[in-house]
């Protein structure tokens, strides 16, 4: 069975978003492993329509990076209720039933399904009680404004792991438990 993980960049005040402008200073060659690792191990990706067009304008046309070849063959999985199609290959379009099809999803064999930006997406697996894993990469920086990953809701989680990066970021695995 196959588990939801869904990893993003955070600052101390839980800011997750345009983490490219920000995480640069504390970005190191073993957070690049870690976050290289889970993609080339993922065996799909789960991504909102936001961050699915994003990716789709910019990595199918991007041959000098060798993730490139990762997320051009990764299965994409798309929850959005507005797209009509997805055509970056390999991607399925899931607009009704979602949850369901998720739990389709993780009865499969095969590498985890990842989670990468998306914020809507994570916050949606936690309310439908569908993500195993929340893997928080903090950063030492308190941006004041942006976008958070939580707002009004309480989720209750055990750590997994963690683990500090030379740069100063501190990689955190949560799992969710009952509360």
């Amino acid at each position: 069975m196959r588990k939801i993980v869904a990893s993003l960049f955070i600052s101390l005040d839980g800011v997750v978003e345009a983490p490219e402008t920000w995480q640069g200073p504390f970005f190191d060659d073993r957070m690049g492993e870690v976050t290289g690792s889970r993609f080339t191990e993922a065996g799909a990706l789960l991504l909102g329509r936001k961050t699915y067009e994003i990716f789709a304008s910019h990595w199918p046309n991007e041959t000098e990076d060798a993730l490139a070849g990762v997320l051009n063959s990764v299965p994409k999985l798309v929850l959005s209720t507005t797209l009509d199609s997805v055509d970056w290959t390999p991607s399925t379009l899931i607009n009704t039933d979602a949850a369901a099809k998720l739990a389709e999803e993780k009865a499969r064999d095969g590498g985890d399904i990842l989670v990468s930006g998306s914020v809507s997406v994570v916050r949606w697996l936690l309310a439908e009680g569908l993500l195993d894993e929340l893997e928080l990469l903090v950063h030492p920086t308190v941006l004041g404004k942006g976008e958070r990953l939580f707002d009004n809701t309480q989720v209750n989680f055990e750590v997994a792991e963690t683990e500090q990066f030379p740069g100063g970021a501190v990689r955190i695995v949560y799992r969710p438990v009952a509360g």
